[in-house]
């Protein structure tokens, strides 16, 4: 009897601790898929805050995401100093070499740095179709570039040192968000063959990547909807993120 007792006792805690249990388990799982896609957002948008003015694409699909990223920037010498000194950049013929206005930059070696001047997403100014390699070097006050007659100046005489593009991809399929880099520049968005890809985040359940530009001002709204899924937890999170588009 005493057995009994204690079987039907032992029943009944049971069926009163399942559901916090329970509880607690599904809202971890919710706080793990939350922090995944939070991660996630976060490291995209660092991202492509960074990169060079009107150079982040999306394709028709919204399941790639693409843009140059800045190594490094500056502004360079448009003219001579007094008594002629200083080099400044030629738009009017070649040139190869330029004077940095300010603290001297780092331009690192093996990152495929290309110097960017004024790009406008253009046929004419887009850094996708036509890029200037420039000489890598620690501590530089001026800048080597292979020789070329520039398309057009900065207003603000700026510069930046672009690196090889990063695309972000959605693959549902594998439940995984892949990041790429390391590949070379197309002028068509690559949605394929883009090398060995790093997973940013797993457990994806769906993915969509939206761009809007103004014509009026220079600055764009990049969207990110990001789902995460696990058993029967799913959490989406849509952000949005502001790029600055001043070349």
């Amino acid at each position: 009897m005493v057995i009994v007792i204690t079987g039907i006792v032992a029943g009944m805690v049971a069926l009163f601790i399942r559901a916090p249990i329970n509880a607690y388990l599904d809202s971890e799982r919710r706080a793990m898929l939350t922090d995944i896609a939070d991660t996630a957002a976060r490291r995209i948008a660092r991202d492509i805050q960074s990169a060079v003015p009107n150079s982040v694409r999306v394709d028709a699909t919204g399941n790639f995401l693409e843009f140059v990223p800045v190594l490094t920037g500056g502004r360079y010498r448009a003219s001579v100093g007094p008594g002629a000194a200083g080099d400044p950049l030629d738009f009017n013929s070649p040139d190869s070499r330029f004077d940095v206005l300010g603290p001297p930059i780092d331009i690192p070696a093996g990152a495929g740095a290309n110097l960017v001047i004024f790009n406008q997403g253009t046929d004419e100014s887009n850094v996708y179709r036509t890029r200037t390699a420039v000489t890598p070097g620690v501590g530089l006050s001026t800048v080597d570039f292979a020789s070329a007659t520039l398309t057009a100046p900065s207003p603000g005489h700026r510069f930046q040192i672009a690196g090889t593009p990063v695309t972000y991809a959605c693959d549902p399929g594998t439940g995984t968000l892949w990041r790429y880099a390391g590949y070379g520049f197309q002028v068509a968005q690559p949605t394929s063959a883009l090398g060995a890809g790093v997973p940013l985040a797993t457990r994806l359940a769906s993915c969509r990547f939206a761009y809007a530009d103004s014509a009026l001002q220079n600055n764009a709204l990049v969207s990110m909807f990001l789902s995460f899924s696990q058993e029967d937890e799913t959490v989406t999170l849509q952000h949005q993120v502001n790029v600055d588009n001043v070349p």
